[in-house]
């Protein structure tokens, strides 16, 4: 750092950046002291000559001053919660990092709140202080687990933040690849800065508060002792300093101190040493005391001395140095100023410190620490505060782990997989090397560990005395994971329906492992613990499925996943997979979440489509924060984990695979299982079989259904043929293949061509001369077997007209009629509003969402998970051939077909009366409700940049068309769609863009994001009628379509007028 340089630097610079981003005046000027003492040529420096040890102090257990429960209403317990504890390998709120029992450090703080507040009889008023970096995270925490304390006024404030400086001209440094890098905490001595700017210290003043106790959310010892408040309030002190008394654990910290020139004690910390003082510096014997960060303030002082010093506290400079990245080791060199909030006893007349126990300082700042915690040399007591295990004889177990191999806390989960060892009975514990640990490992008296080679080894059993080396010891054998270096790959993030490319881009390399790894890794930093429960894998038969399900099976055991469930032959349908999630025990297998490998009705083979989504345990998918966490992490591996000597599974039958570890640490079981077994199961659960036998047992009632070639044949055999004992010429293109035969596996009039012209229809649903009868009923699935398209007799059911009739209809279906009926619907944005008049009618809530499976599945947990009001039994669907029900978290395709056999059966109770046809139940809605005229048209293949660029025209001309009339009609509304989530608050914006008319018709457009390539552009044509029930489709909506062409000028941008598929 040049002189020159420093005495040229000028604060102003650092103001404006300040000031532009909102920062409070206090915290500007507490910054503005410290940079001004930087720039002065101030290093922080405390030397050893201006100092004196502090003398004996108060020790806390020898108060006899009787507790005064009469202070608590004037006191106010404060944590500081704003480390993220990167220093640990964590990227969120150190604080929700599990400590004991499943709890995290909140979790015991919230506790200890709720246990003092009711031991006291009063509400101790509690707050946090929260950075810009854990605010979220532990607010959500609060609102989901403690949502009356997180209801509290008052509960947060926010730390400050303070811009990162050049290291050589002092300037505020920049950071174009991530601006949030430019600024940096200011240290824990913000909370003043903070209490003057956010207002929270006069507004706790003028509620009569008096005494604050502050202390790290990470020292679970530090809780509000009343004794130790009544001390401080009766010797009147401006600022109590909790300290303890070194150890040699304790000799490279801060200790605390008597400032020569005015008396005042101070605290100094290791970055505040110079070098030739290290030695007096680390003397235990000397500097006897050390600052356990609780301390006790006097409010009312510390409004004196903010006024003295004109609206901030001055405290001396700790000065660190970085890079403005972290994670980037070339980046720009940085000096980060900080503060800390015990040197503020410099700051207080009349400051003292007692000596408190060590029970009161058990802070986590190393893995060491963290171990020692979760282990049984440490136990929570009644009131939640973690104290050493009687059983120790007072005297703590010293944990020296490896700093290399164990400085990451997922390095030490990775080693305690098996659980954490005893260390009850050890006194000391030194590992050097990677090892493995359980339940069953103990370590008694005095104990080494070494391990030279680079795999890790498992240490099980009493181990008394003695130093081990393992480095020749037998391994995991077929279960040793290797970690495979590997890059970012561009352009892996997933879209609604996870991630879709072409198959020979899924089979490059590292392609599909790049993928699961951050997956898995998404996963575990969302708590989910892969050695417990089961992950399924399958998917919808398309090619490199099987190839793909081998390399899960070997990255999931390399993870931890120690249990798999495979369908046969790798075929799960969707809804089988959500339903399997849901439903198959027993309890201690359930499911944590499954790999569905499918581009859905997109085609497959060599040269078309490959897909892969995540599920989670309550079998739907995988939420935004999850997939945002998996595209975060695409962006930035750097290697993979896969056990490359697991064995092939044989999944073409069904049956188990167990593969131990050569040292028998642990096993993984591999179980193959009938594809159809749970979902069939489910289904029987649902509908009257024996009604729907009835009907298909009918001399005037026939049926076809169409699988295209997809996962669904084994399903529709197992439904038709053996439950329903159909012969199996109801059944056509039921054998699963690898391309789907050629064709497009996706069911509307168009691809399902052959089946449209067995039911005497053409691509636009009109009627067709044929020869010989047509079948009374058909249906048709795509390739993961959840969409449906429904048609009677030369008469096809739009997707948004089936919704609706199930609705009207759903008291024929033992689901719902035996649970009290529907109690909601919803339709994505796109559907026809068709569903809409029967929800008001039969008064049911109903919603709106943007199209995605994942907004129906957070109404249908509204309850379960998310503890809000009950929706279920719920019905849901989507304009693109998606319906279902809350028994599973997935559109069922085969769930719609029984359905409408339900609803038909339930029209046909009479054998011997003429047949209630799909057309007449139909067209009786119509006369009951109106009729919403509708189509669909499908631009496939469609260049992005253009597609995208008709998308921003449109939306930047929403204002310009609002009132806007075109033709005949008149548009009321012009916007983009946007969805605020009733359940969790969530925001989805950008969801199409909505032309509405005057008279209730719509226009909307969208981008499908799961095209596998190219761009689809989706656009939706509606007008509502009352009386004119029976024009054709195309007569009846004929102006909206040119006004809809127009609107979108879709022949500029994409240059093409002419779509792929109506519907």
């Amino acid at each position: 750092m040049g002189k020159n340089n420093s005495n040229m630097a000028s604060f102003e610079p650092c103001r404006t950046k300040m000031e532009k981003e909102g920062i409070a005046q206090s915290a500007i000027s507490a910054f503005e002291s410290t940079f001004n003492s930087l720039v002065s040529g101030n290093t922080g420096i405390i030397p050893e000559s201006t100092i004196t040890p502090v003398p004996e102090l108060v020790h806390t257990d020898s108060i006899s001053t009787a507790p005064d429960s009469a202070l608590l209403s004037e006191t106010v317990v404060l944590k500081l919660n704003g480390g993220l504890g990167t220093g640990m390998g964590l990227d969120k709120a150190k604080s929700l990092l599990e400590v004991k029992n499943g709890d995290t450090f909140l979790d015991l703080t919230a506790k200890q709140v709720m246990c003092m507040r009711k031991e006291f009889g009063q509400n101790v008023k509690f707050m946090l202080m929260n950075s810009f970096s854990t605010s979220d995270d532990t607010l959500e925490f609060f609102q989901t687990k403690y949502p009356s304390l997180a209801a509290e006024e008052g509960l947060e404030m926010l730390q400050n933040k303070v811009p990162k400086l050049d290291a050589t001209t002092y300037v505020p440094a920049t950071c174009e690849s991530d601006p949030s890098n430019e600024w940096c905490p200011p240290g824990h001595g913000d909370l003043y800065a903070a209490l003057i700017g956010s207002g929270r210290l006069d507004a706790l003043l003028e509620g009569g508060y008096k005494y604050m106790f502050v202390s790290n959310s990470d020292n679970l010892g530090a809780t509000l002792d009343l004794s130790i408040l009544t001390h401080f309030a009766t010797t009147d002190a401006s600022f109590m300093m909790e300290c303890c008394e070194r150890t040699e654990n304790d000799k490279k910290g801060g200790h605390l101190a008597i400032r020569n020139s005015d008396k005042h004690l101070i605290l100094r910390e290791s970055a505040m040493c110079a070098d030739e003082d290290e030695e007096s510096f680390q003397d235990i014997s000397k500097h006897r005391f050390f600052n356990t960060n609780n301390l006790w303030i006097r409010l009312d002082k510390l409004k004196e001395i903010v006024e003295k010093f004109g609206g901030y506290i001055p405290l001396p400079m700790i000065l660190n140095s970085k890079t403005v990245d972290p994670k980037d080791d070339n980046s720009q060199k940085v000096i980060q100023l900080e503060t800390a909030m015990g040197a503020a006893i410099e700051c207080f007349e009349g400051a003292s410190a007692v000596v408190v126990p060590r029970t009161r300082f058990a802070p986590v700042k190393k893995c060491n620490d963290l171990l020692l915690l979760r282990s049984d040399a440490y136990i929570i007591t009644d009131d939640f505060r973690p104290v050493l295990n009687p059983a120790c004889g007072g005297a703590a177990p010293v944990v020296d782990l490896d700093s290399k191999k164990y400085k990451m806390v997922g390095q030490l989960e990775e080693a305690t997989k098996a659980g954490v060892p005893s260390l009850v009975d050890c006194k000391r514990l030194t590992i050097k090397g990677v090892v493995r640990m359980g339940r069953s490992t103990r370590f008694v008296g005095d104990v080494s560990i070494t391990n030279k080679s680079d795999e890790s080894k498992f240490i099980s059993g009493k181990i008394e005395n003695a130093a081990l080396d393992v480095s020749e010891n037998i391994g995991l054998g077929a279960l040793k994971p290797s970690v495979v270096a590997t890059a970012p790959i561009a352009g892996q993030k997933p879209g609604t329906s996870g991630l879709r490319k072409k198959t020979k881009e899924f089979m490059s390399e590292n392609y599909m492992n790049n993928f699961v790894q951050s997956v898995l890794d998404a996963v575990v930093a969302g708590g989910t613990n892969l050695s417990e429960g089961t992950l399924v894998v399958g998917g919808d038969g398309r090619y490199y499925n099987d190839k793909a399900i081998q390399t899960i099976i070997k990255m999931g055991v390399a993870n931890g996943v120690k249990r798999f469930w495979i369908g046969e032959n790798g075929l799960l349908s969707t809804p089988a997979v959500s339903a399997m999630i849901r439903e198959r025990g027993p309890v201690w297998q359930k499911a944590f979440g499954a790999f569905i490998l499918t581009a859905s009705h997109n085609p497959g083979g060599p040269e078309e489509d490959f897909g892969i989504k995540y599920n989670t345990q309550n079998g739907g998918p995988a939420p935004e924060y999850l997939m945002e966490a998996t595209y975060a992490n695409t962006t930035s591996i750097k290697n993979y984990k896969i056990c490359s000597e697991f064995p092939e599974i044989d999944i073409a039958k069904p049956g188990c695979t167990s593969v131990a570890a050569d040292d028998g640490s642990s096993s993984v079981v591999v179980e193959v299982i009938p594809s159809t077994e749970s979902h069939v199961a489910l289904l029987k659960s649902i509908f009257d079989f024996g009604a729907i036998k009835s009907l298909l047992d009918r001399e005037d009632f026939t049926m076809i259904y169409d699988s295209m070639h997809g996962v669904n044949g084994p399903f529709s055999k197992a439904i038709f043929v053996d439950e329903l004992g159909q012969p199996e010429s109801v059944l056509m293109n039921q054998i699963p293949k690898d391309d789907f035969n050629g064709g497009h596996a996706d069911p509307n009039l168009t691809y399902a061509k052959e089946l449209v012209a067995i039911m005497g229809l053409d691509k636009k649903g009109n009627k067709i001369d044929v020869s010989g009868s047509v079948p009374s009923f058909g249906a048709a699935a795509d390739g993961d077997g959840d969409r449906n398209m429904i048609l009677g007799s030369q008469f096809f059911v739009t997707p948004s007209d089936s919704l609706a009739v199930l609705v009207a209809n759903a008291n024929c279906i033992p689901f719902f009629s035996t649970q009290g009926g529907l109690k909601a619907v919803a339709r994505s944005m796109p559907t026809s509003g068709a569903v809409d008049l029967v929800a008001k009618d039969l008064n049911l809530d109903f919603f709106e969402t943007p199209t995605g499976w994942k907004f129906f599945g957070n109404l249908m947990d509204s309850k379960c998970i998310f503890n809000g009001k009950d929706y279920t039994p719920f019905i849901c669907g989507e304009e693109s051939f998606g319906t279902g029900s809350d028994h599973v978290r997935e559109k069922d395709g085969i769930w719609a077909v029984l359905a409408w056999l339900n609803v038909l059966a339930a029209h046909n109770p009479d054998p011997s009366k003429a047949l209630v046809t799909v057309e007449d139940i139909v067209r009786k809605h119509w006369a009951t409700y109106g009729r919403n005229y509708y189509c669909r048209w499908d631009f496939e293949g469609m260049d992005a940049a253009g597609a995208n660029a008709m998308m921003d025209k449109m939306r930047a001309d929403t204002a310009a068309n609002t009132g806007r009339t075109v033709g005949s009609y008149t548009i009321a509304t012009a916007d983009d769609f946007k969805y605020v989530d009733p359940v969790d608050g969530s925001v989805a914006q950008k969801q199409g863009i909505r032309f509405l008319m005057a008279d209730g018709s719509r226009i909307i457009f969208r981008l499908s994001g799961t095209a596998g390539s190219g761009a689809t552009v989706r656009m939706y044509i509606e007008q509502y009628e009352t009386e004119k029930l029976d024009l054709a489709v195309a007569d009846a909506l004929k102006e909206l379509t040119t006004i809809a062409l127009s609107l979108c000028d879709i022949k500029t941008f994409c240059g093409t007028e002419t779509p792929t598929v109506i519907t």
